[in-house]
């Protein structure tokens, strides 16, 4: 990681423009491909390290939401011994499971949090240049607020992917492992949640910029951890706009009230979309390390393959750096 930049001003400019969004070719959600239009912003190079949020809280003091105690009034099922600060952490399984069932690999951890990766005992260590995760929303926009930057909406999380490459599969091309090259931290092989292969040499995060550089220069578009955007839940993608004057500019998806996840109504809060897959991705359960794809995640739950990164208007030209000398 020699020579990383993990500051807050790491990022790209991007010029903005015209890209399809979403796939007609792989999950529901992810449909309609439609055209959108995106001004001018910049995005992290990288997704905000354990490091910068470091930084963060010792600026600020601020506590993030898997620190903070439960209020039983919100949770009134939960058994009192869960009622405890933590967050959710990926538990690999004996061996092979049913995988519609989450709760098998998924374990709510007492003392679970950015400082403690899989609970009490864990630390950060040599993980300073890893992904920050058990980020909830609020504690990512709260982040994003005190570096005078904000979260990406989907659309320009999407775009910034794509590297330029209109419609590809992937952020590198259509190939998941062009000439056998990993090209993500992502699950090796076909055997999860219980035995990994390891040809990444990674079964949990991996520090920033360990894979190679999108088509824009930006680092880990694909797995390593999912990315909060601003935008609310949708189903579904709106329908394409009927006439190339029409095309949408700067979307924004969904609303609070329509973002509950019907597929699990006994869960009321209200989710946002997270992109870009994580290191628990595995081709034969959970193809979502594309630029396309996208879930749903509850904002006030963080977990351990979640984090972040920023994007900022773009900077206004400077007039003296156009001049020419007479």
């Amino acid at each position: 990681m020699s020579g990383l930049d993990t500051s807050v001003e790491s990022a790209v400019l991007l010029e903005g423009g015209e890209f399809l969004m979403g796939s007609d070719d792989h999950y529901p959600e992810e449909a309609p491909a439609h055209p959108v239009r995106v001004e001018a912003f910049t995005i992290d190079r990288h997704q905000v390290t354990n490091r910068q949020y470091a930084v963060f809280v010792a600026a600020t003091g601020y506590v993030t939401v898997a620190e903070r105690p439960l209020d039983p009034q919100d949770f009134p099922a939960a058994p009192p011994e869960n009622l405890v600060p933590g967050s959710m952490v990926f538990t690999p399984t004996p061996g092979p499971v049913d995988l519609r069932h989450l709760s098998q690999w998924w374990t709510w951890t007492p003392g679970a949090s950015w400082q403690h990766p899989e609970g009490p005992g864990s630390g950060l260590g040599e993980r300073l240049e890893h992904p920050v995760v058990h980020i909830a929303y609020e504690d990512a926009t709260a982040y994003a607020r005190w570096a005078g930057a904000d979260l990406p909406t989907e659309a320009q999380w999407e775009y910034a992917a794509r590297g330029g490459l209109e419609g590809a599969a992937f952020t590198w091309g259509d190939e998941a492992r062009p000439d056998g090259r990993v090209m993500a931290n992502t699950w090796d092989g076909p055997d999860f949640p219980w035995r990994s292969t390891g040809e990444s040499g990674f079964l949990r995060t991996a520090p920033v910029g360990s894979f190679p550089a999108n088509g824009y220069g930006l680092l880990d578009m694909a797995g390593n951890v999912w990315e909060w955007t601003t935008d609310w839940w949708t189903e579904r993608h709106p329908a394409p706009a009927e006439h190339a004057c029409c095309v949408p500019a700067n979307p924004r998806g969904g609303d609070l009230e329509g973002s509950r996840d019907t597929r699990q109504p006994q869960f009321t809060v209200p989710r946002k979309v997270i992109k870009g897959g994580s290191h628990l991705c595995a081709d034969s359960y959970c193809l979502r390390y594309r630029p396309a794809a996208r879930r749903p995640q509850m904002i006030d739950t963080g977990m351990s393959h979640v984090g972040f990164r920023c994007i900022r208007p773009a900077k206004p030209p400077n007039p003296a750096a156009e001049e020419t000398p007479r």
